[in-house]
Formats: C-alpha cells, sequence, structure tokens
C-alpha cells in the first residue's frame, strides 16, 4: 500500500466521519425547532393576535440564531 491509497482511505474515513457529524447536527437542530413548535401548537392563545405574537417571538429566535450562526 503507498501513501495514495492511505490518503485516500484516510480522506474517505474523514469525510465519513465528517458526513455524520452534520447530519447529526442537523437532526438536532430540526428536533430542536419542532419542539418549540410544538410547545407552540399546544398552546391554547386567547385570540390570534397573541398566536402571532407567539410566532413572531419564534420567528425572532430563529432569526437570531442565524445571525449568530453566520458570524462564526
Amino acid at each position: 500500500m503507498d501513501f495514495r491509497d492511505k490518503d485516500s482511505e484516510f480522506l474517505k474515513e474523514f469525510q465519513k466521519r465528517f458526513e455524520k457529524k452534520v447530519k447529526e447536527n442537523e437532526i438536532s437542530v430540526v428536533e430542536y425547532w419542532r419542539e418549540r413548535l410544538d410547545k407552540l401548537i399546544s398552546m391554547r392563545p386567547d385570540g390570534i393576535a397573541s398566536l402571532q405574537l407567539e410566532m413572531r417571538k419564534l420567528s425572532d429566535m430563529m432569526e437570531n440564531r442565524v445571525k449568530i450562526l453566520k458570524r462564526d
């Protein structure tokens, strides 16, 4: 086995681990936001205005998170 084969094998393994980590992170993010939406769904708002307010809060949280991620 020469260096190219070892490098190729290493790169394949690294890519596999990287893709697994990205997938795990994506699952975690989707689960978090789904949990937040489920809480919103289970609420019994007094009217449309309070529901809209809660939806706006959730949207603002998502916007803030995106800004934080873009900074890094």
